[in-house]
């Protein structure tokens, strides 16, 4: 059970300064208005000057993989550079990246629902997920200059942005108790109240600091005894960056789920289970030739939504046409690319009519309540939309899509390790005697070592190359260099036992070029510029391989 991720800060560098969303970047934020009908005039932000800001879209999604795994289960996490078009994030390129696999703790049967174990799960989830988001804490108050897609190197202040989470996982990231609504105090019995009030940090502390955790279980929905990981981040509330999901809270959740689910039953109540049949049997030949339409998949549920209304016309009530028909015209507003304030007040008006009608499934004796978290999140779609934009580039398919991509990626880590070859036991029984062969190396005799990466002639330990090069103070310096990595605004410690340890191998080239692209300096015809004379040294260990320039005086 481990932790396995990447360097998101890095990764989003990379991001950021590839040119394959060059015209599908923004800078800055803007406002559009549409005045005429005809066109729309764009007005940027005057108080947008200085830094840039990088709201980090994420995503994470729990999966099973059968085909070659067992039914092994995976936790994959994904992000995405804010700035980036919807059009791009939605497309098969690298705009969503998987940055991390959470552990997923296992116990027997006997010891699952038991309240501690279920609390070590959730406090290493939140654990977890702050150790990935960790890397971008310090630029999200201080200025990092990275590359962007246009060439130029811009200022940028990472935020988190909105998280894209079906509702279990939703559950678990607001740390709430389940069916109650992760962005409202509405009670579960009632989620449509429209009594409710936002939740939030600073709210869920102050009625902590009020209430026993029983009667925060009970009243409000809280379980007090997690924190969730955007707590210890600036500018970050759980609550509110939760994304509105077109996947899993209309497409399957409100239209698959339910809606038809509801259609059917009321055909069974109104026509017997002979009678009803048949009339499914008819209605399927609309869309699916034949096919049983509970084993279809998100695209082809979305393609049942085109053909619904024709399919059951006749066979229900008027009343109930006309429920689902707002809904689908809500469902489509949402799926738009660009969203208009008329637009959005539609979308509005459509939700609150499908809410009034939906009380024939009651009336019908189909279902007796209709207080669904699924459904019920329509109701923070409106304000959601407003924040976020269009939700087609924030839908958990994106983030599904990738998990092909993502298990192909860690099954290539896994098996450049050696852990796919065997037994778990086996691969740990390596790792012990490599350790063990290791340490004994270690104790043989001096050997200098030539290593096709480096110069020949050079030792790749760290101690023999200080008496290569007659520079005994270079082992001290080499540990603190590698402190002010982990502690850049600290100054190194003056004993190398208290900095970060070091047993990997060294490689030394005696030159190297750089060249690079800097417009704002003044160094000659298109900002370009090249430096020599560098004596470049590099390092490895088991977990990380790093390079450093360091420049010869």
């Amino acid at each position: 059970m481990t932790l396995t991720c990447r360097d998101v800060l890095g990764l989003l560098e990379q991001q950021l300064a590839s040119t394959e969303f060059e015209g599908q970047f923004e800078y800055t934020p803007f406002q559009e208005f549409d005045f005429n009908g005809d066109r729309d005039t764009i007005a940027e932000d005057p108080q947008t000057y200085g830094a840039m800001l990088v709201p980090i879209f994420s995503g994470s999604d729990k999966t099973t993989v059968p085909v070659a795994t067992g039914n092994q289960e995976y936790h994959p996490v994904y992000a995405s550079a804010g700035n980036i078009s919807n059009t791009a994030r939605r497309g098969h390129g690298n705009a969503v990246m998987p940055i991390a696999f959470l552990p997923i703790p296992k116990t027997s049967k006997c010891q699952w629902n038991k309240p501690e174990f279920q609390k070590f799960c959730r406090q290493l989830y939140h654990l977890c997920l702050e150790a990935v988001f960790e890397p971008l804490r310090l630029y999200m108050t201080k200025p990092k200059v990275v590359r962007c897609p246009d060439g130029h190197f811009h200022c940028a202040i990472f935020s988190l942005g909105p998280y894209i989470a079906d509702y279990p996982e939703q559950v678990w990231l607001v740390c709430i108790v389940l069916n109650w609504c992760p962005k409202c105090d509405a009670r579960p019995e009632n989620l449509d109240n429209p009594g409710s009030h936002c939740r939030s940090h600073a709210k869920t502390d102050f009625l902590i600091n009020q209430w026993d955790p029983g009667i925060l279980w009970d009243q409000f929905g809280i379980r007090s005894d997690i924190v969730p990981f955007t707590y210890s981040f600036p500018w970050a509330d759980i609550h509110e960056l939760l994304a509105p999901d077109l996947f899993h809270q209309l497409i399957k959740g409100t239209f698959k789920d339910h809606l038809v689910e509801w259609v059917v039953e009321y055909l069974h109540i109104t026509h017997g289970e002979k009678g009803a049949l048949e009339i499914i049997e008819d209605i399927d030949h609309w869309y699916t030739y034949g096919q049983d339409y509970n084993q279809w998949t998100g695209d082809d549920s979305k393609a049942l939504i085109k053909v619904f209304l024709a399919a059951i016309a006749g066979y229900v009530p008027s009343a109930m046409v006309h429920c689902i028909a707002n809904f689908m015209d809500a469902c489509y507003i949402a799926h738009r690319n660009a969203i208009t304030s008329p637009s959005l007040e539609h979308f509005h008006h459509c939700v609150n009519i499908f809410q009034e009608l939906r009380n024939i499934f009651i009336t019908m004796h189909v279902w007796t309540t209709i207080s669904l978290p699924r459904q019920h999140a329509l109701d923070h779609f409106y304000h959601a939309m407003q924040f976020f934009g269009s939700p087609n580039g924030l839908c958990s398919l994106i983030t599904e899509s990738k998990h092909i991509k993502a298990m192909t990626a860690l099954y290539q880590l896994f098996s450049k390790q050696g852990m796919m070859l065997s037994t778990t036991s086996s691969y740990m029984g390596g790792i012990i005697r490599a350790e063990s062969s290791s340490a004994q190396t270690c104790g043989d005799s001096a050997k200098e070592e030539e290593d096709d990466d480096g110069e020949p002639g050079y030792p790749r330990d760290l101690q023999m190359l200080a008496v290569h090069i007659k520079e005994p103070s270079f082992p001290l310096a080499f540990h603190q260099f590698l402190y002010t990595l982990e502690h850049p605004d600290l100054d190194p410690p003056s004993a190398a036992d208290v900095c970060p340890p070091f047993k990997g191998k060294i490689n030394v080239h005696h030159s190297a070029v750089a060249v690079f692209y800097a417009p704002s300096d003044l160094c000659g015809a298109g900002g370009m510029k090249r430096d020599g004379n560098w004596t470049v040294s590099s390092y490895s260990s088991p977990f990380t391989t790093v390079e450093r320039t360091i420049p010869v005086h």
